[in-house]
């Protein structure tokens, strides 16, 4: 039995990815949509070959693209799922799919599911942050949407409460390091825009009220302990806590290269992209940043 739910799938060359996203939905929710960004790979025609349905639009940022998926494939079951091509779901959150979302109580309009970063080959188990993640996956269709960031996207609903499924979410990129490397290059800049937004107003605000209890959470350490925190000294006291205060020394090899290079690696780039944003904006306004983004990474701000 498949559950009345369409899993959306945002692709750029993810040949490597998507048929193992798409096999481990196949049997367990009713139709599965691709919206691909101009893949040059054979992402679209493995996909195609694996049941889904593509489409094309071109690529802003995350938030936009999948909210356009949202309002023009013309979804129409009870549920939709948010996945990432370089995630899958294991057989129990299968189970949970058809179990529990035809039985889901009026007043659950999402679900929340634990997502695990495989990394090295190791499955992240400690050290919070990325993974684990419980992070708002499932929604009914029509009562959320993605909120307008360019980085650490949430589901917002808009009205209803959620409830957990079990099971896990495993984030797993087969592609090189060096793809890693310049995949979080990319993530930082974004990131920076997010970061900066208080203070330049590039765009409006979501409302966090909307969030999930976890990622309200998130939003508020980030914004009430991180955020107010020196940058640079801020990413090696984040590692820290991490690895030792939430235990990531307990993975090992994969757990310290992991930690190391997401949790101050990655945290230290941002806060430089933070600081070149801010000298350039001072010097010489915010559509030369503007413009810095666009030529540099592609971003429309």
């Amino acid at each position: 039995m498949t559950a009345s739910l369409t899993a959306l799938v945002l692709t750029h060359n993810e040949q490597l990815h998507i048929e193992r996203c798409i096999a481990s939905l196949t049997s367990h929710v009713e139709r599965i949509v691709v919206v691909d960004s101009g893949s040059i790979d054979r992402t679209v025609e493995i996909a195609k070959n694996s049941g889904a349905e593509v489409y094309s639009h071109p690529f802003r940022n995350y938030a936009t693209q999948f909210n356009w998926g949202l309002e023009n494939c013309a979804i129409s079951t009870d549920w939709v799922m948010r996945i990432d091509a370089d995630e899958f779901i294991d057989l129990q959150l299968a189970a949970e799919l058809e179990s529990q979302l035809p039985s889901a109580a009026q007043e659950i309009n999402g679900f929340v599911v634990e997502r695990r970063v495989k990394f090295l080959g190791k499955i992240i188990r400690f050290g919070g942050g990325v993974s684990p993640q419980f992070v708002l996956k499932i929604w009914r269709t029509g009562k959320g949407a993605v909120e307008n960031r360019w980085m650490d996207e949430h589901t917002v609903l808009f009205e209803g409460s959620t409830a957990k499924l079990s099971g896990l979410l495993i984030d797993h990129n087969l592609k090189d390091f060096g793809f890693w490397v310049e995949k979080h290059n990319k993530y930082a800049a974004r990131e920076a825009i997010d970061a900066l937004n208080a203070e330049f107003q590039f765009f409006d605000e979501p409302a966090s009220h909307k969030l999930s209890v976890d990622a309200k959470l998130k939003r508020a350490a980030k914004a009430s302990v991180y955020a107010r925190l020196p940058l640079f000294h801020r990413a090696i006291w984040y590692f820290l806590y991490r690895y030792l205060f939430r235990f990531g020394i307990l993975d090992g090899t994969a757990g310290l290269v992991f930690h190391l290079m997401q949790g101050l690696w990655y945290r230290l780039l941002v806060d430089l992209r933070i600081k070149e944003a801010r000298d350039l904006i001072r010097a010489n306004g915010i559509t030369a940043f503007k413009t810095l983004m666009e030529e540099r990474y592609g971003f429309k701000i």
